[in-house]
């Protein structure tokens, strides 16, 4: 691992050489060549596909897992979008001219090597590694064993970009040992990696917080909430919500949690029930819900469930403050929303409400780095240092000063 790690870093310098321009016509490259390979990436996946049937993993890893043409096509836009973004590294961020005649400049750089452990999802492997290699960052990545062949092929086809232009296929990696010890040994590297992002299940999120010496971004659970205000359009709101669960229930920011105005409650839950019924939709609810609907109890454990599958809590609140003290004790820091047409209800909820992304009026799915014109992410981040929702290129770079003197001492 030490070995493997210390040439990562080395490459890392490989990215002094290469302009803008350059990385784009990897990465271009690198999307054709995905495209060119569907049929291999495809077969790969199917087998990891077999596996899991056989593991008995859950509907929402198995969607996850799954590639077809579209979803590797996707994949390949995904690149393609990433290179059409600003050049992030080299940006004069910031600039002036100190009292001693120091010319001082703020620029943006790269972090250096950034291991990403993620899970399920084999469409993370291209998307972290043009993510990385467009903000001139070698990455280090640890998928998912259920999608181990998937993620083996995927980088074997952007390694070959990699060796057709004498780099490095280091730049791109996955790391040699997956197991957990592997993992251990990753996360404890601090001389030659920069920063770890981890990218899955509550347990995987507490095991490398609580043992890393690396700089951690979190991707955590998506614990997300819509409420219903009392001065909402409900025909727009019941789409909403709808969208917000069944779109596809097994992503992070999908909604587990719908919170509906008392004011409103009988008006608005029989219509709900009707929607998530003909979507399937298991659905619980608290006291005054089952008073007025026919649901499973909803408890405190539940309001704290990241289901990650077609299920969905309801509770009746008092207004806009009882959403919002709900959300402040259950939420955890990822996308929120309200709907209402009510200004100053709207900017309460969007001042109180601390969250990586509040949203007014629309779904929580839109919390993802494509729709936010990032092309993808590396991870939706619940930290508040460094990065914080979608993590593009930019959440991909720090600085440094540079200083131009002219002969100043102190």
């Amino acid at each position: 691992m030490e070995q493997f790690l210390k040439e990562a870093k080395t490459a890392s310098r490989v990215f002094n050489s290469l302009s803008g321009r350059d990385k784009n016509k990897i990465l271009h490259e690198m999307a054709n060549a995905l495209r060119a390979n569907t049929m291999d990436l495809i077969e790969a996946n199917a087998i990891d596909m077999l596996e899991g049937e056989k593991n008995k993993l859950n509907s929402a890893l198995m969607d996850r897992l799954f590639l077809d043409e579209e979803r590797i096509e996707s994949m390949a836009k995904a690149v393609e979008e990433i290179a059409a973004l600003k050049e992030p590294v080299g940006r004069v961020l910031d600039g002036w001219l100190t009292e001693d005649g120091l010319k001082i400049e703020k620029v943006s750089i790269p972090i250096g090597v950034i291991g990403i452990i993620y899970e399920s999802r084999p469409n993370v492997t291209s998307d972290t590694a043009a993510l990385c290699f467009k903000s001139s960052n070698v990455c280090v990545l640890k998928g998912g064993k259920e999608a181990e062949r998937s993620n083996k092929a995927i980088a074997k086809v952007l390694k070959a970009v990699l060796e057709n232009h004498d780099l490095p296929t280091s730049l791109i990696s996955l790391i040699p040992d997956s197991s957990r010890e592997g993992v251990a040994k990753l996360i404890k590297m601090d001389k030659y990696v920069d920063l770890i992002i981890p990218r899955g299940g509550a347990g995987l999120i507490k095991f490398v917080s609580e043992n890393a010496t690396v700089s951690v971004v979190k991707h955590d659970k998506g614990q997300c909430h819509t409420y219903i205000d009392k001065d909402a359009n409900i025909e727009s709101a019941v789409k909403i919500a709808l969208n917000a669960k069944v779109q596809r229930p097994g992503v992070c920011n999908a909604m587990e949690t719908l919170l509906v105005d008392k004011t409103i409650a009988k008006e608005v839950l029989p219509l709900l029930k009707e929607a998530f019924d003909n979507a399937n939709t298991q659905l619980k609810g608290c006291v005054q819900t089952q008073e007025i609907i026919s649901v499973a109890e909803a408890t405190d454990a539940d309001y704290d469930t990241e289901y990650l599958a077609n299920i969905l809590n309801l509770k009746v609140v008092e207004g806009v403050n009882g959403a919002i003290e709900h959300i402040v004790r259950f939420g955890s820091g990822h996308s929120e929303a309200i709907v209402t047409e009510n200004i100053t209800t709207a900017e309460k909820f969007l001042n109180n409400i601390d969250a990586a992304a509040v949203y007014v009026n629309a779904s929580t799915r839109f919390t993802d780095g494509g729709a936010f014109g990032f092309g993808a992410e590396v991870g939706i981040s619940t930290n508040k240092l460094h990065a914080r929702g979608p993590m593009g290129i930019e959440g991909l770079t720090t600085y440094k000063y540079k200083i131009y003197g002219s002969g100043q001492i102190r």
